[in-house]
């Protein structure tokens, strides 16, 4: 079987490479399946399809094997870019009642042909020259204004993170690799009041809470979901399996590996 390769184009400013939107994106997937996890939801694409990932959102990511190449195309909406349209175009914002994470759009004219329109910027690194960001991501967003109106609803809506249940928003989310300073964003809160909330209702610190939450789960799921080390750590928001092991054994005594031989799972799995 032949050995995927992915590709991404990205199309305006570089965004962190982390579990949380902070931008509005725009995917297109021109070869290949993807899938991804936006607002407690899994959504998956295939070549031809795209949609918004809407910022402010938690996230992750993955491309999914087959047999051939994967490449997708991601122009970058920041709010700089979106103020400047919306005073150019005079567009005004309107109610976006859906609470997607991730909206499709329905179109197989415009958008492909506007797709097939960008070959000619590309330049010997694939991908499109800096001075064409701008004129391309204005003419993608008339296109999608003009197929669905009331996605100004959703571009043109500046607001931040209304204050909410930070106890509900962690328990929900522990998983997702980010700062704390990304969740006391998305909990509506500054990090000093992030901080002291998160005291009187855990007992601890954010970020102790986070790792003993993390390690528990993974005790959890090796002990009585059989699951492998190898398998649970990054979906568990550690960012490599050495510092997995690591707290792993700090924390219970045993690495990962020796929690799952004493759990039955067969040896060459473990590996």
């Amino acid at each position: 079987m032949k050995v995927s390769v992915s590709q991404t184009r990205l199309v305006g400013p570089p965004v962190p490479q982390e579990q949380f939107i902070p931008e509005h994106l725009f995917f297109y997937l021109e070869k290949g399946v993807m899938s991804g996890y936006y607002g407690h939801k899994t959504y998956t694409l295939s070549s031809g399809e795209y949609g918004i990932a809407r910022k402010n959102r938690l996230s992750k990511q993955q491309d999914i094997p087959y047999d051939g190449d994967i490449e997708k195309i991601i122009f970058v909406f920041d709010e700089a870019f979106l103020k400047a349209f919306q005073k150019k175009h005079r567009s005004e914002a309107v109610r976006f009642n859906a609470t997607e994470s991730f909206v499709r759009i329905d179109d197989r004219s415009l958008v492909p042909a506007f797709i097939q329109s960008l070959k000619p910027y590309y330049n010997e690194k694939g991908q499109i020259d800096q001075e064409f960001f701008d004129i391309k991501r204005e003419e993608l967003l008339l296109i999608l204004l003009r197929l669905q109106p009331t996605l100004a609803g959703i571009f043109f809506d500046y607001a931040v993170p209304e204050k909410i249940d930070l106890e509900a928003f962690m328990n929900m989310n522990y998983r997702f690799n980010v700062s704390v300073e990304r969740f006391a964003f998305l909990t509506g809160r500054s990090l000093s009041a992030f901080k002291r909330d998160f005291h009187l209702i855990f007992g601890q610190t954010p970020s102790r809470w986070l790792v003993q939450k993390r390690l528990q789960e993974a005790y959890f799921l090796i002990e009585k979901k059989q699951q492998k080390p190898t398998d649970i750590f990054l979906d568990l928001g550690f960012e490599t399996l050495s510092h997995f092991s690591f707290a792993f054994k700090k924390q219970f005594g045993q690495t990962p590996t020796a929690l799952a031989r004493q759990s039955k799972i067969p040896p060459a799995s473990i590996e």
